[in-house]
């Protein structure tokens, strides 16, 4: 039985647990601790987690095994802020599992088979809620209009949760909520009688239910104001907010509209987003008796089903931290997940059906292949007759056939159709290939698809960034011991024999960083050559008499058996024909072989390339099918191998006609990317499977159109595009290549002059990709974008984008219908633009204002000055420069005159802010504003309650005089009241209404060139002073919380990718990185933090150099690109006492004799050159003033090789960071930093320069919402339905995105874990090595992300059965760690606990020591020398200590372990007595082992002494201590206790339900009495 008790606001933090469950934890005698550790996360004042308590005589009933200061990890059982990105964190998760089931799996003592054995366990689960439970489970509220007078009272378990929150509050806060609790009367006497009647039931009950044990938090632990990105907003206060709710309800019945922050929904509902204020709640008074019931049963977490049938051997109780359930990246549109709870229950239920469809319409064709036997074939309904077509060119029978149509009972199929909508179609149906006919093009894909047949396993394209190919290395490590191991089952004897010692590299201690081991050789990429050389004839194309004959192209092929081939590509296939180097003669060849592929042909005349072709494909398809397919986006590694240069007919054809014009596969045929796109969104989007159509052929579309713009960006730094005005200089230039329009990253025409120049302009790109992804995310109907992408290359930025209709045929002056196009010297507005701008001013919290036009005429905006609007000549309004989407960021100026110092508040002034910036674009991200939002709601519900409280107090003392009034006029008044309480509320708060919370920002307050009216001025000093609370609240709040994440470890940044993401999650910029580290110094755990001071220092130190690695390279000529990249990181990296590379010129380094002739320009541009002249000095210099000037962080080191030294930063992490950063690609080779006496990098390790790409992230909604459903199941323990709503989830990404993408590895790494939780370790096993080569090919080999996959890999591989396959995971893991970020890390602790319990497994006991003291040491620094982590530390160390019989260095780490546990959870404390009882046991076996020894050396005969027992590791023991290393508790719990649990909770639900049946119906004979 699943028992999950959370409270709404957190995940997983707060559990009340039954009180048969305190008989097995609780100690009686335990004495009050006097300073016990606490998670930091829980008892920081500004926590984010709230405090459970229970009211009344529950409060005596303790549990001091459930408090978080006793569990084993306290430090990780939270998690805050999931986002997209990464956040390393450890998961809490803890098991209940029964004694029964224990003693099963001890009597087994092997793990062969566990997965199975788990997975035919039956595991009961909570009873879904229905939508009406829902609700009612909410606390969120419903009433029709004929009973808005009789307003029902918050359930007895909502009382029971309001109690757990408010403790969490300090004490005045307490007692402000506490007096709100009765302020808000109903208008009825009736009302106020039955509300008082419930509240002493709810206090009388409250103090019968000691069901519960209660889990204490220290008084001191307030709840965190935010949460941020994809997290659930912290509820606080249900009924506080529902009053306020019944009051703003009441006020605005005279409103449209009720304006709250959208407010994410914790719990098992069907909706994204709900807010507080649009929710009502409809029960009557029997009904609620009912669903009171039902609830408790809920909120108990228990199913209280007596059925003597159905007995429940395991109960869970777990701990879900919020990266476990992370989040898509790219969260609903707000405007969608406000609609979904409107919907019915009939439509939702439609919904999830046709999403079960989308899984169980799959079934069986037949494929017959011209000249093969026919195949099986598993299909899905919902594919299209196209993507079968594809999937038959993958496929290993057919995969050398391209021209064909697929016929059904002599029918052909059309290729947009799908197969369930085919008549006729059905299990077992014959599907035949008929060959068609070739075009030139179909001949052109024919002859690229062969090639890309023949080079399947050569990995060139991942390493050359093309074709979407990427790296995955996965299979290297876990396919070579599946049969060894033979199901996970190994002998002593075997083990001994097999080699676990780890490479030199990866031991603790070892100071190398080898990078061959990154891109290990594999042996299934081996070249298996089947041809010499395939290319395009010198006698293309063919004449006009050939093609009467239907000659298509001319092929040169030289075979294996050097056999030169001559061959005719024609409408029917392929031929060999008589013509050589020298003689045109295409007539056939004898003997006459035509065959439709060219596969077949080449078979018949090549003995060896049929051969090694039909090897080279069984290697093919063995590959997994992620290691095969193509990414959606092109995945760039930093490093690569120097590769051999091969011939190559296809890629020298595109090069020089198809990738030098438009199309892929034929020039002069382009695609009108702008008409694709706005299509796409136009598409109906009703039904889900409208939705998922037009979501899919959006992101599809999406996907080539960046793919389309980044060679366009590419093509045109190279040279290789004439711009559309070739007068003007370089940074002037515009192009237009395949319809897209391009322009430079440079202040044209001095646009950006008054907000910073090329600076403004270069971010402005940035700002304006951002902006766009706000609207694609409100995707309001009828509102259109531009497709964007920004392409940094070769030091130049490039912006792409689709071209509006008709927006070449006249300047852009004449085009804007909306906004400034000249910083507010002109203004215009439009109707059209203003109704569907005001739709998406509201999820984007964007204020609808009025400025001064051209006329001084007041005109009204619902967006910033500079969001031009555009009517294109296709009638759709666009929406063009959304780089002022977002508030700005007041903190950071361009000018001193924007702002005075004075009017910044203390928090900020205390930072040294406002700061001076190179440009006036910066802006808080939507992550703060929703944080701040959020932050002054719960500000607002405060200030009500507060009031209103004092208000119910004042007419207490005329209560008896209330008597006399009419009802009419008291309650009038009292309306009056409250409408003046909440306009005083919406005031303080910084509301734009003053009848309900509703915050918006101006974003044109600080805006250079917009005036605004005389009478605007108090309004723009509120909209100032509210971005100025925004500003101070980042600095006040949320870098304090990004500090308390890192050292909770809830976030775990290892690199600069993981640093950023973790900072954004809380709405912090990058640019605040100098007052991050700033506010680090002046806390006392900083040692703790050393690992987030030294990825903070290099991530400044990197940035700053991309900053100047980007003016740089604009000076560089082409041709000197390798010297000068290599010279710049020669400076960077190089020892600073090495003298600097000399720059040589393989021209004149060859023909020295020839120097004085080519003297002229060659030698000026090496020795010449300003990127040639800089020095290691110079360099450094300019890095610390471009740390000093953007990030105001005072870099005190003289060199690089001090900044080293001082802050234990890694040389390889840098040269890793600068490499992905800036687009340099190096050398896969052994650099020697160190060397004194020769350059670090030559010309030759600068291999290539790739370009950076930002774009849009486009996913599915609707599955996105599944994913939060899922994470709302999860937490009341539904394990099996958040499985079930995340499979279908995955089903959903993976008909939208394609299987490789970020979101669909997120699914399968929580599919993974909740199968690992429910003890299926071969489906956990199973989708992580989907998501470990998922995250390896769309994110990166050694991106953090992935050694986070590689490591719970490891452990499912550990279950499953395999320890080697796991420990060469771990290894892996390990050396990726140590690249990235260093030995010196919390994760590498993980890891190294990891690797020596499993080493201790296999009987490796000094290489298990090993790996676990380091450990030990890493530990002890970053979760302190008394944390219960530290001793399980020293407890794992002593059982290895005691398997190699040192009983006297095991003993000194019990003791020490027991010295933690005794002072930090006390002497009774589960952990401690056990400790206890292993202290005994070690201390007989020492005694037994040196009385043997003194039996011997005496050499006296005596009575036999029994030999000391050597203890020999256990798997199961070893999983179960890798479980504990990994956050994962297994508790043993009877079936008798649970039976027991189950009849107590039954007879308090009864014993509530009579309560309540008899207050209602006094309350009805008191209603009747006084009725006329």
């Amino acid at each position: 039985m699943y028992c999950c008790f959370m409270d709404k606001g957190t995940m997983g933090n707060i559990f009340q647990c039954c009180h048969t469950l305190s008989n097995y934890f609780i100690c009686k005698d335990a004495p009050v601790q006097g300073e016990v550790e606490r998670s930091p996360l829980l008892s920081s004042e500004d926590s984010d987690c709230e405090s459970p308590s229970l009211p009344g005589d529950m409060l005596a009933i303790t549990n001091p095994a459930l408090e978080p200061e006793n569990f084993l990890f306290p430090d990780i059982i939270l998690s805050s802020n999931p986002g997209g990105e990464v956040t390393l964190v450890e998961p809490m998760v803890c098991l209940l599992v029964s004694e029964e089931e224990e003693a099963e799996g001890a009597r087994a003592g092997e793990l062969e088979g566990e997965g199975q054995e788990r997975r035919d366990r039956s595991y009961s689960e909570v009873e879904t809620q229905t939508e009406v439970e829902t609700q009612i489970g909410m606390g969120v509220q419903t009433q029709t209009e004929s009973q808005a007078e009789v307003q029902t009272q918050t359930e007895i378990p909502e009382r029971i949760k309001e109690t757990v929150e408010r403790e969490v509050n300090t004490k005045d806060e307490h007692d402000i909520l506490e007096q709100a609790q009765p302020s808000l009367k109903t208008r009825s006497k009736t009302d106020a009688k039955l509300k008082k009647q419930k509240q002493r039931m709810d206090s009388e009950i409250c103090s019968d239910i000691d069901v519960f044990a209660k889990l204490h938090l220290p008084e001191k632990a307030k709840k965190q104001t935010t949460a941020l990105g994809n997290t659930g907003l912290v509820e606080e206060n249900p009924d506080e907010e529902e009053q306020v709710f019944k009051l703003q309800q009441r006020i605005e019945s005279e409103c449209s509209s009720v304006m709250l922050p959208e407010r994410k929904a914790d719990i098992h509902d069907h909706s994204t987003d709900q807010s507080i204020l649009t929710a009502e709640r409809i029960q009557c008074k029997e009904e609620e008796v009912v669903d009171k019931k039902i609830l408790l049963q809920q909120d108990l977490g228990l199913q209280v089903e007596d059925e003597e049938g159905s007995e429940r051997k395991q109960m869970t109780l777990f701990f879900v931290d919020r990266l476990f359930l992370v989040s898509p990246h790219v969260k609903a549109p707000l405007s969608q997940t406000e609609e979904i709870p409107e919907e019915d229950g009939e439509t939702k239920q439609l919904t999830v059906q046709d999403i079960v469809n989308l899984q169980e319409t799959g079934f069986t064709v037949r494929i017959q292949s011209p000249g093969a036997e026919s195949f099986e074939l598993q299909v899905s309904g919902q594919m299209l007759v196209a993507e079968l077509h594809q999937v038959l060119m993958d496929h290993e029978i057919t995969c050398h056939r391209t021209c064909f149509s697929l016929h059904l009972g002599g029918t052909a199929l059309n290729s947009l159709t799908e197969l369930c909508s085919i008549p006729g179609i059905q299990n077992g149906a014959l599907i035949k290939v008929v060959e068609d006919c070739y075009s030139v093009r179909d001949a052109r894909l024919h002859l690229r698809h062969v090639r890309d047949l023949l080079r399947s396993l050569d990995p060139a394209d991942a390493y050359n960034g093309v074709n979407c190919s990427s790296l995955s290395y996965l299979t290297f490590y876990t396919r070579g011991d599946r049969e060894s191991e033979n199901g996970g089952k190994r002998r002593t004897s075997e083990k001994e024999s097999v080699d676990c010692s780890p490479p030199e590299y990866v031991l603790p201690g070892c100071k190398d960083r080898p990078l061959a081991p990154l891109q290990p050789v594999r042996d299934d990429w081996k070249p298996l050559q089947c041809l010499r050389v395939l290319t395009m004839s010198s006698w293309n194309p063919p004449p006009g008499n050939r093609k009467m004959h239907g000659d298509l192209m001319y092929l040169n092929v030289l075979t294996m058996e050097d056999k030169e081939l001559n061959i005719t590509s024609s409408t029917r296939g392929f031929y060999l024909n008589q013509s050589t180097a020298f003689n045109f003669n295409p007539k056939p060849a004898v003997p006459k072989i035509l065959c439709h592929s060219l596969v077949d042909l080449l078979s018949q005349v090549s003995p060896t390339f049929k051969k090694n072709f039909s090897t080279l494909q069984k290697k093919r398809v063995q590959q997994h099918p992620y290691e095969r397919i193509a990414a959606p986006f092109q995945v760039f590694t930093w490093i690569a191998p120097h590769g051999d240069h091969t011939l190559d007919c296809v890629r020298a054809e595109e090069t020089h006609t198809t990738r030098m014009g438009q199309d892929e596969h034929t020039a002069g045929q382009s695609r009108d990317w702008n008409e694709e796109l706005q299509g796409c969104r136009e598409l109906p989007r009703s039904s889900l499977q409208e939705r998922l159509q037009r979501e899919r052929s959006i992101f599809k579309t999406y996907s080539d159109f960046v793919a389309a713009a980044t060679r366009g960006a590419v093509a045109i730094i190279d040279g290789n595009v004439m711009p559309l005005n070739p007068g003007e200089l370089p940074h002037m230039q515009m192009f237009v290549w395949n319809n897209l329009f391009f322009s430079l990253g440079f202040d044209m025409s001095a646009h950006y002059q008054p907000l910073g120049g090329n600076t403004a302009a270069h971010a402005a790109a940035i700002c304006d990709l951002r902006g766009a992804q706000a609207y694609a995310a409100a995707d309001i109907e009828g509102l259109h974008t531009l497709g964007t992408t920004v392409v940094d290359y070769r030091g130049i930025r490039v912006i792409a984008q689709t071209i509006v209709p008709g927006i070449l045929e006249k300047t852009q002056e004449q085009s804007v219908v909306y906004g400034s196009n000249d910083n507010g010297k002109t203004v215009f507005t439009h109707p059209r633009f203003l109704q569907l701008l005001d739709k998406a001013s509201k999820p984007l919290k964007i204020q609808r204002h009025q400025v001064l036009d051209h006329n001084d005429c007041p005109i009204e905006l619902c967006s910033g000055i500079g969001t031009i609007g555009i009517l294109g000549n296709d009638g759709r309004p666009y929406i063009l420069d959304l780089l002022r989407t977002f508030p700005p960021d007041l903190n950071f100026q361009y000018s001193k005159t924007e702002g005075m110092r004075d009017d910044a508040p203390k928090e900020c002034q205390n930072f040294g802010c406002p700061r001076l910036h190179p440009h006036s674009l910066a802006s808080l991200r939507p992550e703060l504003i929703e944080a701040f939002i959020q932050y002054r709601y719960e500000l607002f519900v405060k200030i009500v309650s507060h009031e209103l409280s004092q208000l119910e107090e004042q007419d207490k003392t005329t209560e008896h005089s209330e008597e006399l009034r009419t009802e009419t006029t008291g309650s009038a008044d009292m309306e009056l009241q409250r409408r003046e309480v909440v306009q005083k509320a919406c005031e303080a708060v910084g509301s734009v209404s003053d009848s309900c919370f509703d915050i918006r920002f101006n974003p044109d307050v600080c805006s250079p060139g917009v005036r605004f009216s005389s009478e605007s001025v108090k309004d723009l000093q509120k909209q100032r002073r509210l971005l100025w609370d925004a500003a101070a609240f980042l600095l006040s709040h949320q870098i304090p919380a990004v500090l308390r994440d890192c050292l909770d470890h809830t976030a775990m940044p290892m690199d600069g990718a993981t640093l950023t993401s973790v900072l954004h999650q809380r709405g912090v910029n990058v640019r605040y990185l100098g007052s991050v580290l700033m506010e680090l110094n002046k806390m006392e755990d900083r040692e703790r933090l050393s690992h987030v001071q030294r990825i903070s220092i290099s991530e400044i130190v990197i940035r700053s150099v991309k900053h100047i690695f980007k003016t740089y390279l604009q000076d560089v000529e082409p041709a000197a690109f390798s010297a000068a990249v290599s010279h710049f990181l020669n400076c960077l990296l190089g020892s600073s006492s090495c003298l600097p590379d000399t720059c040589s010129d393989e021209l004149l380094s060859r023909r020295r004799s020839r120097r004085r002739r080519c003297h002229g320009s060659r030698v000026t541009l090496l020795t010449d050159s300003v990127w040639a002249k800089v020095t290691p000095g110079e360099l450094w210099g300019k890095i610390r003033s471009e740390a000093q000037d953007y990030y105001y962080y005072t870099i005190d080191s003289e060199s690089i090789d001090e900044l080293i030294e001082k802050h234990g930063i890694q040389r390889m992490s840098l040269l890793r960071e600068t490499a992905i950063k800036t687009g340099i690609q190096v050398q896969l080779r052994e650099y020697v930093f160190e060397s004194r006496h020769r350059p670090v990098f030559s010309e030759e390790d600068v291999v290539n320069m790739f370009p950076v790409v930002h774009h849009l992230k486009p996913t599915s909604t609707d599955a996105t919402q599944l994913v939060q459903q899922a994470q709302a199941a999860i937490q009341q323990g539904l394990l099996k339905d958040g499985h079930e709503l995340i499979s279908q989830a995955l089903t959903l990404f993976s008909s939208v995105c394609g299987v490789l993408h970020e979101d669909v590895c997120m699914c399968l790494r929580l599919l993974g874990r909740i199968s690992y939780i429910l003890g299926d370790s071969v489906d956990a096993l199973s989708h992580q090595e989907k998501a470990v080569m998922c995250t390896e090919r769309v994110q990166g080999i050694d991106h953090p992300q992935t050694i986070q996959d590689y490591t719970y890999l490891a452990l499912y591989c550990f279950a499953g059965g395999r320890p080697l396959t796991s420990l060469k995971l771990l290894y892996r893991a390990r050396h990726l760690t140590l690249l990235v970020t260093g030995e010196d890390h919390p994760q590498v602790a993980l890891l190294d606990s990891m690797l020596g319990l499993v080493l201790h497994g296999l009987m490796e006991y000094e290489l298990s020591l090993k790996f676990l003291h380091n450990a030990l040491i890493l530990t002890s620094k970053y979760h302190g020398a008394t944390s219960l982590k530290y001793a399980h530390s020293n407890h794992v160390i002593a059982t290895v200590y005691e398997s190699k019989g040192e009983f006297r260095l095991a003993l000194q780490h019990e003791k020490e372990a027991f010295s933690i546990y005794k002072s930090q959870v006390g002497e009774n404390h589960d952990n401690t007595q056990k400790s206890s009882e292993y202290l005994k046991k070690l201390t007989q076996q020492a005694v037994i082992l040196q009385k043997a020894l003194n039996h011997i050396y005496s050499n006296t005969p005596s009575a036999c002494i029994p030999p000391p027992k050597f203890s020999t590791p256990s798997l199961p023991t070893i999983l179960q201590q890798l479980n504990l290393t990994c956050g994962i508790i297994l508790i043993p719990l009877s079936a008798k206790e649970i039976a027991d649990l189950r009849t107590e909770v039954k007879v308090k639900v009864e014993e509530l339900e009579n309560r309540l049946l008899e207050d209602i119906n006094g309350s009805r004979t008191a209603d009747n009495r006084q009725q006329p």
